[in-house]
């Protein structure tokens, strides 16, 4: 990267351990961002039209970026453990929330999938280990850390569709897509630092589509602003 001669190796590792700095703090307001949603699925006893789905994705994610960052795997990349190992513990507590308040149905199905993720990820860390050659237990994670974060980002698209069809953001919360963009761009910016692919790939398709979710956010929160004006003059008249 051309980048990379312009700036003191010491100044380009600044700028890296700011961007990843800021992509932690972004990424703590992300996973505290769904609290009001789970204390109005505790309140109502229900997870109404919520999906789980999307939590699933993010603990398989933070788990496998979790691995993805330890030094078994990969070389300075702490900051990425340390947030998606927090990470995890919230999705995990997110996840037993809604199973306890889900129907039978949903329960069955989010239990089971609970399971399947924890699976899989024990297999995919144990396999990883036998993989003598470094580079290419480097590379076979990071595709897979990449894929998983490209799910993760990918997964609000259901959401969005929601959102467009029944003309209403009332299941897909602000401060949700506004942290997602900002932890997704910090990350970006990180990736691009720490001149890693399986990094900045990833993100920079959460930064678009976390463009598209706040588009969407305005676009509909301006319509409902105005329809909610009509009939108030309508009966003032």
């Amino acid at each position: 990267m051309q980048m990379a001669g312009l700036v003191s190796p010491q100044t380009f590792d600044a700028y890296k351990q700011a961007a990843g700095i800021a992509g932690n703090i972004f990424a703590f307001g992300l996973f505290v961002s769904p609290i009001p949603t789970f204390k109005r699925i505790i309140r109502n006893q229900s997870t109404e039209q919520f999906s789980g789905i999307p939590y699933i994705y993010s603990l398989l994610n933070c788990l496998i970026c979790a691995w993805y960052g330890c030094p078994l795997i990969s070389y300075d990349n702490l900051l990425v453990t340390t947030v998606n190992s927090i990470g995890a513990v919230f999705q995990l507590s997110y996840i037993l929330i809604f199973i306890t308040h889900a129907d039978k149905h949903k329960k069955f199905k989010m239990s089971a999938l609970l399971l399947a993720i924890f699976g899989l990820f024990a297999i995919i860390a144990f396999a990883s280990l036998l993989v003598t050659d470094f580079k290419i237990r480097h590379l076979l994670i990071g595709y897979l850390s990449c894929a998983t974060l490209i799910s993760m980002f990918a997964s609000p698209l259901s959401v969005m569709n929601l959102v467009i069809h029944t003309k209403s953001v009332e299941f897909m919360p602000f401060y949700l897509s506004l942290s997602t963009f900002l932890m997704s761009t910090s990350f970006l910016l990180y990736g691009i630092f720490n001149i890693d692919p399986f990094i900045y790939v990833p993100n920079g398709i959460g930064t678009i589509l976390g463009i598209g979710q706040l588009g969407l956010y305005f676009y509909y929160n301006d319509k409902l602003k105005q329809g909610t004006k009509e009939p108030l003059i309508g009966s003032l008249a």
